[in-house]
């Protein structure tokens, strides 16, 4: 019943292609360079984070993955689509279709119930008729331990509940790609591992995640890390825990893989 949105990859299996990417913000007079010449893809099915120091472009770079944002020079390729070519109604329609968003802060319409929180993406996709979106969307509550929760306002439950619900919200409908900022940010340790392992359920699903955290311990756990110094990797490390290479001043030097 519920239809599956098609992703449209690289020929190399990419569904995220960062290329040369530069972002700079005016300050005053001036201008400062975040995110100086980024180049990394990510493959599907693939569960990324992102971490490095605070005002280095982490939350930037994933702006510009979902295209809130837009780069200064350098391409950024989504499912197969130039996100900064298209028009804003291009946009919001591509992004209904094929990127599920994780606040920090949830955002949840506060007069909303859980279930209509989740059910108005794809109210505004038009996808699914008005009976498959509610059964939908309490199928997604259920996945998330939410069920009995359905018809709660987001103030009337926790935060950990209204991240959950939130996650739920995010695969309304069927994303390829999911981008989390800071997801586990305002919750207790606890609660950030129940999150946390519902995005390892998401990934062995075949969904493509791309998260942004300060949690080292978090970031520890996830099969390939980025970290972004002064705004360039300073290091990629790969699924087996091996770094790929780190960088030498600018410079790219490859790491010795040992057996």
């Amino acid at each position: 019943m519920f239809n599956t949105v098609k992703t449209s990859i690289s020929n190399n299996g990419n569904i995220v292609e960062i290329n040369n990417v530069v972002k700079r913000f005016p300050v005053g007079d001036d201008e400062i360079t975040v995110l100086k010449g980024i180049s990394f893809d990510v493959k599907q099915g693939e569960f990324l984070t992102i971490v490095g120091p605070s005002g280095n472009g982490k939350s930037t770079l994933l702006n510009m993955i979902t295209g809130i944002d837009h780069p200064s020079a350098g391409e950024v390729v989504v499912t197969g689509r130039d996100v900064h070519t298209m028009s804003e109604n291009e946009l919001a329609k591509w992004r209904s279709q094929h990127v599920g968003i994780i606040f920090q802060f949830f955002q949840m319409l506060p007069a909303l119930s859980l279930l209509q929180n989740i059910i108005l993406p794809m109210d505004f996709a038009r996808k699914y008729t008005s009976k498959e979106r509610e059964v939908r969307a309490m199928h997604l509550l259920e996945s998330v331990d939410l069920a009995d929760q359905a018809n709660k306002l987001p103030g009337q439950v926790s935060g950990g509940q209204q991240q959950r619900a939130a996650i739920a919200r995010a695969l309304a409908n069927d994303p390829p790609l999911i981008v989390a900022d800071e997801p586990t940010g305002n919750l207790d340790t606890r609660t950030g591992d129940a999150v946390f392992e519902l995005f390892n359920k998401l990934v062995a699903q075949g969904k493509t995640m791309v998260m942004v955290t300060h949690n080292k311990e978090l970031a520890a756990q996830v099969p390939r890390v980025i970290e972004i110094v002064d705004g360039h990797i300073h290091r990629d490390q790969n699924g087996n825990g091996k770094e790929t290479y780190r960088l030498n001043g600018h410079k790219k030097v490859e790491v010795p893989q040992w057996a």
